[in-house]
């Protein structure tokens, strides 16, 4: 084994650093409070006075099963150590979070877009910071 390889190996068996972890956790969490809202109160993914009806269901079914998959996925890929794993996650979540803020912005939902954003960036940064610990691997291992 090179010492490239025994590096890398290295660096997938140290834990994550506390704040990644923490920011997973949370944000697994909000994916999943998200995920149970939407099933349980449909009408909370609508503006206020809107008639709540067999459509913003079939949406609210759509954005439980993405919400809840990611949330699981998060935390799978964090439990089991898989840093490549987690870190695309990660990205998928913060691309996911930074569309969402688009939407917000259109929907003019103006309170939700910076704490969105604020959650992409902190899934980017530890992201960033994962795929540094591990080092630039090739994808074909």
């Amino acid at each position: 084994m090179s010492e490239r390889e025994l590096g890398q190996s290295a660096a997938h068996r140290l834990p994550l650093p506390w704040w990644v972890s923490t920011i997973v956790v949370v944000c697994a969490l909000l994916m999943a409070m998200g995920a149970v809202l939407a099933l349980v109160n449909p009408g909370m993914l609508a503006s206020p006075g809107e008639t709540i009806n067999g459509a913003v269901r079939v949406y609210a079914g759509y954005v439980f099963s993405r919400n809840l998959a990611v949330a699981a996925m998060l935390l799978a890929t964090m439990i089991t150590g898989s840093r490549r794993g987690l870190v695309s996650m990660m990205i998928l979540t913060a691309v996911i979070q930074v569309l969402d803020a688009v939407m917000d912005c259109f929907e003019a939902r103006w309170s939700l877009v910076p704490g969105v954003l604020v959650l992409a960036f902190l899934l980017l940064l530890g992201a960033r910071s994962l795929n540094r610990c591990a080092g630039s691997e090739p994808l074909s291992s």
